[in-house]
């Protein structure tokens, strides 16, 4: 059984490496992933580090005192002051980026919602808040009422600690989505050309007339197309560390964070990419089995794209943290084992779970593929 096995093996990585488009797959996305970790560090230092001259001209509908103007000149805010109508001329034209309507003592900011809007508005609301504290400080003192006893009646002291850079885990996280988008991609096509491919090139009958076990041959080709997908995991996450070593030296919203994971991070999540490439490589013969034709079989693992990568996603955006019973579902637990690995946080009981649901999954799927090509309807039905 084991040389049978190892033929069948070696049989389909020689085909799968010697094939173009496989090859294709297993390196095209994952060169996305630096693209992605540059692409969006790049964004965010952008945002953060954002000059103030690209937001600081204000409108305002009325004469500034002496006393505004210097606030705002500290504020670094360029004042505007025209009339209400040309202000919303203005703003429109993009020749300013916020104007603000008085009406007695209630002050209105004026704009549309967008980023720049949002710094603007953040901009002038500092700018309001020293205002009011200097015309309090004004009246408290013509009533001669000590500023002191009003105005600083309680102190308040913020003590938060950040955990973690909001920034870098983002960014490792949003990596690891596309190393499993990567692996599903990588393992689509191999498992297509196994079962539905040979199918159709009448091959596969070719294969069945040797005396080798229905078995045999489902386990071959179920491990060639799992150590492709492995292949691909494995340059995906050689490629997100270089990545984040590049991105921790170039961009300034990393300071003082290491990016790049510990030796102990990599294997563990090295274990994870393994533990996934196995169940997506199971499921993809699970399905392209069931095709006749290469096209059909195809179209058939075009969803499972979308299937792998949602609960993942989904897990990322609303930050469901990882249980005992969360790290027995499937797509689900990989994601959330990754973000707790990377965060320091690594608890091998739920390692534990995730393996063994893997590894009954995968049981069950291949134990459905092995019946199904014992049946000759399933084999050669046309």
């Amino acid at each position: 059984m084991k040389s049978n096995v190892f033929n069948i093996l070696k049989k389909e990585l020689k085909e799968t490496f010697r094939d173009k488009k496989s090859l294709a797959m297993m390196l095209v996305v994952p060169i996305m992933i630096p693209l992605l970790i540059l692409g969006l560090s790049a964004l965010f230092e952008s945002e953060v580090n954002k000059s103030v001259t690209d937001y600081n001209t204000i409108g305002f509908d009325y004469k500034l005192s002496k006393t505004e103007k210097s606030l705002a000149k500290e504020a670094e805010i360029k004042v505007v002051e025209k009339s209400k109508k040309e202000l919303k001329e203005a703003y429109k034209k993009g020749d300013i980026d916020l104007y603000v309507t008085k009406s007695g003592n209630k002050y209105t900011l004026n704009g549309e919602e967008n980023d720049t809007t949002t710094y603007a508005t953040a901009l002038v609301e500092g700018y309001f808040t020293v205002y009011k504290e200097y015309l309090q400080s004004k009246f408290l003192s013509a009533k001669n009422i000590p500023e002191d006893e009003v105005l600083n009646i309680i102190t308040v002291e913020k003590k938060v600690i950040e955990k973690e850079n909001f920034y870098a885990s983002y960014i490792t996280n949003y990596a690891f989505l596309f190393i499993i988008m990567a692996i599903t991609i990588s393992s689509t096509y191999p498992a297509t050309d196994a079962t539905a491919g040979e199918k159709e090139r009448g091959t596969l009958e070719t294969l069945l007339t040797f005396p080798i076990k229905s078995k045999d041959i489902i386990v071959g080709k179920f491990l060639s197309v799992s150590l492709s997908s492995i292949v691909t995991g494995l340059i995906s996450l050689i490629l997100m560390i270089l990545s984040l070593s590049v991105a921790e030296d170039m961009f300034t919203i990393y300071k003082e964070v290491k990016l790049i994971p510990y030796i102990t991070t990599i294997v563990y999540a090295f274990l994870v990419i393994v533990s996934y490439s196995f169940l997506i490589s199971g499921l993809c013969i699970a399905i392209a089995s069931k095709s006749k034709t290469f096209k059909e079989a195809q179209s058939a693992l075009t969803p499972i794209t979308f299937i792998s990568f949602f609960p993942s996603f989904i897990a990322f955006m609303i930050d469901i943290k990882i249980n005992a019973i969360s790290s027995l579902i499937p797509f689900l637990n990989f994601t959330l084992i990754f973000t707790d690995i990377t965060s320091g946080n690594m608890n091998f009981f739920y390692i534990f779970l995730m393996m063994i649901s893997t590894i009954i999954t995968i049981s069950l799927v291949l134990m459905v593929i092995i019946r199904e090509y014992k049946s000759e309807k399933v084999l050669f039905s046309n």
